[in-house]
């Protein structure tokens, strides 16, 4: 069985208004992948190194799944919304899967 994939993005968003173009276009390349959001936002404290103002953890099925999402056609097409107004730092991540 493949392991999990995962992105692990963190992002400052200058322009809130045109970002929320950006979320209303991506969903659709999450569902067809099999994406699951663990963590979208929410609470944090840097403890060590710096940060940025939003934290996102998406989960996929594998990590295949979770490179083919990212190169598709439709999440590009999502992404052109959230590069002009956004500063990103976004890994793609084999999960581990301790036996």
């Amino acid at each position: 069985m493949a392991n999990k994939g995962y992105w692990i993005g963190r992002v400052d968003v200058d322009d809130v208004e045109a970002y929320q173009a950006y979320i209303d276009a991506n969903g659709a390349a999450f569902a067809e992948f099999g994406a699951r959001f663990i963590i979208r936002g929410g609470a944090f404290e840097t403890v060590e190194g710096t940060s940025r103002s939003r934290n996102v953890v998406i989960e996929f099925p594998s990590y295949q799944a979770a490179l083919d999402c990212y190169n598709s056609p439709v999440y590009q097409a999502a992404k052109a919304f959230r590069t002009p107004v956004s500063t990103a730092d976004i890994i793609i991540i084999e999960g581990y899967e301790d036996a």
